[in-house]
């Protein structure tokens, strides 16, 4: 199922900007009785994205058009794109600048249970994320790090990798955001040199704050990693994984943990 500019379609120009530069910001959203769930938050960060690059692009009319995609879909993921649209060869930007929406219809990831109720491991990626500020936090079209962050193991062993910046600090996973708890405290690695701010990390310290936890985006390093009292990822499609283990470091499923658990559990029918 693919829809461009609200139509359905088989095709995208060659010409596309998205295609030659990554010139263009994504959102991955789960839809759920044909509706997309977090849409607020993933429309906020378009429309950031969308100003921080330069694309002028009618938020109101991309609500409507992925409602009635997730409407159709019923159930599965929608990927909506907003690319520059097309252009000639080179890096200026074409004059007018004429967007493009891409939605892109799929059926949900089947993830195995174990990893909510059991927890996962973390492979060490050797893959850093390069530091560009004006970059940082977008979900731009430019995934080259993850995916070469994502080649680094095929063992089955690990549901996710770890991911640090070109100091050593730790930012994220290669599809996922990272908390970790101490001392009752959740903390949460900034994102303001590289890294990618994930709407369900937003609702998790939204929600967080809501029940009383004290939060705090900040700088993570190593050895602060691994001397967590918890540590998990989450992201927009399957919530929130406890981490039971990184390396040689073994972790409990912890009670905060579960409670954040409990709190975005019920997205499809609390929005």
């Amino acid at each position: 199922m693919c829809w461009v500019d609200g139509q359905p379609a088989d095709g995208l120009s060659v010409h596309d900007r998205g295609l030659a530069y990554g010139d263009g910001l994504f959102e991955t959203i789960k839809v759920v009785g044909g509706r997309p769930e977090l849409l607020d938050r993933h429309l906020q960060r378009l429309e950031l994205g969308c100003r921080r690059l330069g694309i002028p692009c009618n938020i109101d009319v991309v609500r409507e058009q992925i409602a009635t995609f997730s409407a159709e879909l019923a159930e599965g993921v929608a990927k909506l794109i907003v690319s520059r649209g097309e252009g000639r060869r080179g890096y200026a930007q074409p004059n007018p600048i004429l967007p493009r929406v891409i939605t892109l219809g799929s059926p949900s990831p089947n993830y195995p249970p174990a990893y909510a109720e059991q927890g996962v491991h973390l492979y060490p990626c050797s893959t850093r994320l390069a530091e560009q500020p004006a970059l940082a936090g977008l979900k731009h079209l430019n995934r080259l790090e993850q995916v070469l962050a994502r080649a680094e193991w095929q063992d089955s062993a690990y549901a996710e990798g770890l991911m640090r910046d070109m100091t050593g600090r730790v930012v994220e996973g290669v599809f996922s955001n990272l908390f970790i708890v101490k001392a009752g405290e959740l903390l949460t690695p900034s994102l303001e040199r590289c890294g990618v701010a994930g709407v369900m990390r937003e609702e998790l310290l939204h929600r967080a704050s809501q029940a009383g936890v004290k939060t705090q985006i900040t700088d993570i390093s190593m050895e602060r990693l691994l001397g967590a009292d918890e540590i998990f990822v989450c992201n927009s499609l399957y919530g929130v994984w406890p981490v039971r283990q990184f390396e040689t470091s073994v972790w409990s499923v912890g009670p905060l943990t579960r409670k954040l658990q409990r709190l975005v559990a019920d997205l499809s029918s609390n929005p």
